[in-house]
């Protein structure tokens, strides 16, 4: 069971979600964090890093000695990563999407493989808990193709939770992609209510079930919940507001460790997706 938790706008407390279920849930769990932009679960799970390997992409390198110049690198790139000045090719590794392109059409074979490191992802434990992390190297823009790497840790044969990062653009959907179920997380304000709609409807183009949890339930009013029901999203949990709940996440204490009683809130959480899932529907 792959299921990402997901929001449509930052600040919803979608890490808080995805920590506490995947501590509830224990062993034959991994926790993926693909938030690669900014990668905080581990200030939650406290996980024992015992690996990191570096992540690269390819990118076009120029034999300038065999190039003539004629520009068919270029006007093949959608990105503008190569441009011809004179007969001399320049090459722009960022704006570069590794579709190898530039060096099928080279008709003298002066494009060739390079790369460059995108960033890095750590592995390691946080108790019986599996944890991946990845890390994007500062000033790179090209999130997808790491938390693509990322996802190639998923658990096989027991649960895999990812965090995925917060929006709708590519790297979200990069981190959805594949998913059983998808968890958004959202809280009941106009601003949640906006973002959460933009988010039902890139999971509705993907074709992956979800359902909703709203943070801080009490505290706004009652536009999620009237969409949720409108659009046949069921609402899997409400999380009050509650001191000891935002005390513990500004000390990066998970809540099933100061309120025990909140791991049978997240199993029960898990239990009614198996449920949606398998039974192949969403039930408000």
């Amino acid at each position: 069971m792959i299921i990402s938790i997901a929001s449509g706008k930052g600040g919803t407390g979608k890490t808080t979600v995805a920590t506490n279920l995947a501590l509830s849930l224990g062993s034959h769990t991994r926790f993926l964090d693909c938030d690669v932009e900014e990668p905080n679960a581990h200030l939650f799970l406290a996980p024992e890093l015992i690996e990191t390997e570096a992540v690269h992409t390819a990118i076009p390198v120029i034999d300038n000695q065999l190039c003539t110049g004629c520009k068919k690198c270029s006007e093949i790139c959608r990105f503008r990563a190569l441009t011809v000045v004179g007969k001399k090719v320049l090459v722009f590794p960022e704006l570069c999407h590794s579709c190898g392109g530039c060096m099928v059409v080279c008709p003298e074979g002066a494009v060739q493989s390079g790369e460059r490191q995108l960033g890095t992802i750590d592995m390691g434990y946080c108790a019986e808990l599996g944890f991946v992390q990845g890390r994007l190297r500062v000033g790179e823009a090209m999130s997808p193709p790491l938390i693509k790497k990322v996802r190639t840790h998923q658990n096989s044969k027991g649960i895999t939770i990812i965090d995925a990062p917060p929006g709708t653009s590519c790297p979200v959907i990069a981190a959805m992609k594949g998913s059983d179920f998808v968890v958004l997380v959202t809280e009941p304000t106009p601003f949640g209510l906006h973002d959460l709609q933009l988010a039902v409807e890139a999971v509705k183009v993907l074709g992956i079930p979800s359902g909703v949890i709203i943070n801080r339930s009490d505290m706004g009013d009652d536009g999620v919940l009237d969409y949720a029901k409108q659009e046949g999203v069921p609402v899997l949990l409400t999380i009050p507001f509650d001191r000891k709940i935002a005390e513990a996440y500004s000390c990066g204490t998970p809540i099933v460790e100061i309120m025990p009683e909140w791991r049978e809130v997240f199993r029960a959480l898990y239990r009614r997706i198996e449920d949606l899932v398998h039974g192949g529907g969403q039930i408000q």
